[in-house]
Parts: C-alpha cells; sequence; structure tokens
C-alpha cells in the first residue's frame, strides 16, 4: 500500500489564524516555537567571514573544529565527556529525526519498532513511517514523563530506537538525573538504541523560573545512546539549520558514513557559525532570561482568562487546559484567535492530549505585551 503523508498539523491551522488576523492590529502567532530575537554578534561575524573561502564541499561529518567545539560544549553544560570521534554534525536536528529510524533500521533489519512519548514532538512517529516501521507511543504519567512499564513485551522485544526528549516538547516537562538513567538503562537492557532529543536543554528551569542544570542520556555511558542537539533555539539559528549528534562512537561512525553517501552536509559557514556559537554562553544566558521574562508576562495573563499550565517549567512552551478539561484544544484554540492570539492544539503531539493547547513564547516584547493586554481585557483590540 502506497504511503500517504497526512496532512502537516500546522497546515490545518488555516481558520484559526483567518480568525486571528481578523481582529484588529492583527495575529500574534504563538503556534510554532520559531525564534524571534536576534542571531547573535559573534555568531554574524563568523557567518560572514567563512562565507568568503566556502569554495570547497564541507566536511559531511563536520570539521573538526566544530566537532572540538561540540564536545567542549557538552563536557561544559552536562559534564560528560565525549570525544570529536563520538560527534556528528546534522542538517538542523528534524532531518536526522525524521531520518533516523530508517538509517538505523538498514543496520539492523531485525527491529521493526520505533518507540517515543505518547504526547510529543511529531516528528518521532512519523520518522518511523517514513522509514515503514512501527510508530508505537509510550504511555506518559501525570507529570509528563513515559512510562516504560506500560510497554507491552512484543513492542519492546521488536524496538529498534526508543525516542526521549528532555526538556520535553509540548510539555516543558524535565527529568531527574535517576529518571534518565533509568530510561537508559530499562533500553539497554533489552538492546535498543536510545535517541535522546536534547534540543532544549539551555532553556532548563525549576519551579520558580530560575535556570536550572539540564539533564543528559549521555550521563548514564555513551553506549548506545544518541543525544541530538541543535542551534536553531539555543542560538537563535534556525534559519541556519545547525545540529549534531553526540554518543556511542561506533553508531556515530555508522551516521557519518551513511551521510557522506547521502551528501548530507552542513555548510561550511554554518559550521564556522556553530563552533562560534558554542563557544560563547553569554548570548544563551541574555535569551534563557529573556523567555523567563516573557513567561511571567503571559503566563499570569492566560491564567486570568481561566486556563490552566500543568506542563513542566522548562523550555519557551505553556502547556495549558481548561480546569475542568471541558473543552477540547481546538475550541481554546478557537476563543484565543478571536483575541488574536494563534496557538497549536494539543492533537498535533498526539491523542493523549487532545484537551490541551501548546503556546510558544518565542514573540517579541512587544507581541507579549499586546497579548497580555488583548487576552486579559477580553478585548479584540
Amino acid at each position: 500500500m502506497a504511503f500517504v503523508p497526512p496532512p502537516y498539523p500546522h497546515d490545518r491551522l488555516g481558520p484559526v489564524r483567518a480568525a486571528a488576523a481578523a481582529v484588529p492590529g492583527g495575529m500574534v502567532d504563538a503556534s510554532v516555537g520559531t525564534p524571534v530575537d536576534p542571531m547573535p554578534e559573534v555568531v554574524v561575524r563568523a557567518l560572514a567571514d567563512a562565507t568568503r573561502g566556502a569554495t570547497g564541499y564541507p566536511a559531511t561529518i563536520g570539521s573538526v573544529a566544530l566537532r572540538e567545539a561540540a564536545a567542549a560544549w557538552i563536557g561544559r553544560r552536562f559534564r560528560c565527556a565525549v570525544s570529536t570521534d563520538e560527534v556528528v554534525a546534522c542538517i538542523g536536528t528534524k532531518e536526522l529525526v525524521a531520518s533516523l529510524p530508517r538509517v538505523l533500521s538498514l543496520r539492523d533489519p531485525s527491529r521493526d519498532t520505533v518507540l517515543y512519548p505518547a504526547v510529543a514532538y511529531p516528528t518521532y512517529g512519523m520518522g518511523a513511517l517514513l522509514a515503514g516501521l512501527r510508530a508505537v507511543p509510550v504511555p506518559v504519567d501525570d507529570a509528563w514523563h513515559v512510562d516504560l512499564s506500560q510497554v507491552d513485551a512484543a513492542d519492546a522485544a521488536r524496538a529498534l530506537v526508543l525516542w526521549l526528549n528532555d526538556p520535553g516538547n509540548p510539555t516543558g516537562a524535565t527529568s531527574s538525573p535517576a529518571q534518565m538513567r533509568a530510561a537508559v538503562d530499562w533500553a539497554r537492557r533489552r538492546g535498543v538504541i536510545v535517541a535522546s532529543d536534547e534540543c532544549y536543554a539551555e532553556f532548563t528551569y525549576d519551579a520558580d523560573g530560575v535556570a536550572a542544570a539540564p539533564v543528559t542520556a549521555l550521563a548514564a555511558g555513551r553506549d548506545g545512546v544518541l543525544a541530538v542537539h541543535s542551534l536553531s533555539k539555543r542560538s537563535n539559528m534556525a534559519g541556519l539549520r545547525s545540529g549534531f549528534v553526540a554518543g556511542d562512537r561506533s553508531l556515530v561512525a555508522y551516521l557519518g558514513e551513511v551521510r557522506k553517501h547521502g551528501g548530507l552536509m552542513m555548510p561550511a559557514p554554518v559550521q564556522a557559525a556553530t563552533v562560534a556559537a558554542l563557544a560563547d554562553d553569554e548570548h544563551v544566558d541574555e535569551q534563557r532570561a529573556r523567555y523567563a521574562r516573557r513567561r511571567s508576562v503571559v503566563l499570569p495573563a492566560l491564567e486570568a482568562r481561566g486556563l490552566v499550565h500543568d506542563g513542566g517549567a522548562s523550555t519557551f512552551y505553556l502547556w495549558l487546559r481548561d480546569p475542568d478539561r471541558a473543552r477540547d484544544g481546538w475550541a481554546i484554540a478557537d476563543d484565543l484567535a478571536t483575541t488574536g492570539l494563534v496557538v497549536a492544539p494539543g492533537d498535533f503531539y498526539g491523542d493523549a492530549s487532545t484537551d490541551h493547547v501548546r503556546v510558544a513564547l518565542t514573540l517579541t516584547d512587544e507581541q507579549v505585551a499586546l497579548v497580555a493586554d488583548r487576552v486579559t481585557a477580553g478585548i479584540h483590540a
């Protein structure tokens, strides 16, 4: 049977966008977590300087400088040691997430199942479908962590890869180091590769909104683990498409060889910009503070409108629902559209979250102020 892809989630928002756009002053789109703040000047300079000499093909696996910078950042941020041979570049991380099941299934065709959180970034499941594999969501507990005790033994035996995501999109939930280690141990006992999407790691906060230490699957050891990282959120480089994978040496080498044959090369100027970005923590501290400030304005405004955030304190997303769960996510999205605000209904992230909406705080300070005024006043101005 031919594979027919479902509608892309955000393409379903047409009527919601139209309603929001009709509000005097226009819509504020908080449905997509795309950065709006300036790219760091250190990145802009490195990109411009490297472009002048970018006449040859770049290294598919990433330049030595890029892999050294990535390894140094992991050591600095997570206190985990990785070598340059345990890092490979990718062109942003979405293409890696979408293609990883297919690539790993070529290495081990005996396993045909991809496990991923039941409330999650939809590309985890789509990557399985694009590979012709089984996509099996793992139930989550009340704190939005995967509950691996609920995985059927037959599915576990067939599992090729287990996706983890910490901090989580869309929920903002974070695991403790012990919880992360337990998930890795569960997978290792069953011969399942762990793919840990940690692209929001720099935006880990405690319950008071204070910056907190992130967790990584690499802390449980590199064997059978791939940690996926992106510069899109950390350094506002979404338009450049920069990311990398670090972990198990043999898996990283395998990915590198496959990617060489596929010509999957991060452009040389982007590699140079990545080196500069990873070496600089100051701009990340500033961005982390920006999102915390925006959360402190937008969340109380939406709570005043009667919504409840029952996700975690991390990332730059709010995970909202009605207190009594009376409405589904689309009804909440329709209501917020009357104030000009566009949000993502929870069914974008799985059948277990249809009563929620996700609000991205990737808004300018001016948009944040406008959202707060509109949703609390309940007027269309």
